[in-house]
């Protein structure tokens, strides 16, 4: 009877796990990240699942921690499946923070530490909703790609860097034509141009061909 005591009292743990997972999970999903709920309430009950099991069901002469650790580790290998590289970045960072973190809330439940899961699921959620706020100081700089078609003239090269106010172009190729030599670059800017603003610079300056945002470089 005791034994079947202590185990509907960790299955409580796991229900405050699913819980907390749950509030991570669904600050996450308002933002459609990858992971959302459903991954973070599993993650949290399933690190609450193996902390228990670390705890209680193993005999005192073994070291019910190793169990614990391994959670650590196997989480992360989780997490590094959500990072992404594309786009020229590295996205779904966060998001496997998040995911690890939430594994560690599930660890605190299983070991009993609520006001530690709480307060972590707090601070977690807190921070997630701070860093999203519209503040120069948190958000990340946003590089676009510019590729530019243009005649050789006087200057022609320093015009295009003044006007997308850049030092050096990534790419810079000459071309010989029938017609003359066409360069063609590549360069990045910090300043998003609109269809509006590309067409009125073709129009003012004759020498340039042609002009690209290529944003997905």
């Amino acid at each position: 009877m005791g034994n079947i005591t202590t185990e509907l009292w960790l299955l409580l743990d796991l229900a405050i796990a699913a819980v907390l997972g749950f509030v991570i999970g669904f600050e996450r999903k308002l933002r459609f990240k990858e992971a959302g709920i459903r991954t973070h309430t599993i993650v949290c009950v399933g690190s609450a699942l193996m902390m228990a099991i670390s705890k209680y069901a193993f005999k005192s002469d073994y070291d019910s921690s190793r169990v614990a650790a391994q959670i650590v580790s196997g989480v992360g290998f989780l997490g590094a499946g959500m990072i992404v590289y594309r786009h020229n970045g590295v996205s779904g960072l966060t998001t496997a923070a998040g995911v690890w973190t939430a594994a560690g809330v599930g660890m605190a439940c299983g070991g009993r530490m609520y006001v530690l899961a709480v307060g972590a699921t707090a601070i977690i959620v807190a921070l997630q909703c701070l860093f999203h706020v519209n503040c120069k100081a948190f958000n990340r700089k946003k590089y676009y790609t510019i590729k530019i078609s243009f005649t050789y003239a006087d200057n022609s090269s320093e015009i295009i860097k003044d006007i997308f106010k850049v030092d050096r172009f990534t790419q810079f190729i000459a071309n010989r034509t029938p017609d003359g030599i066409v360069y063609k670059a590549k360069l990045v800017t910090t300043v998003e141009y609109t269809a509006e603003q590309v067409n009125a610079i073709v129009e003012k300056y004759p020498f340039i061909v042609s002009m690209e945002r290529t944003d997905s470089e």
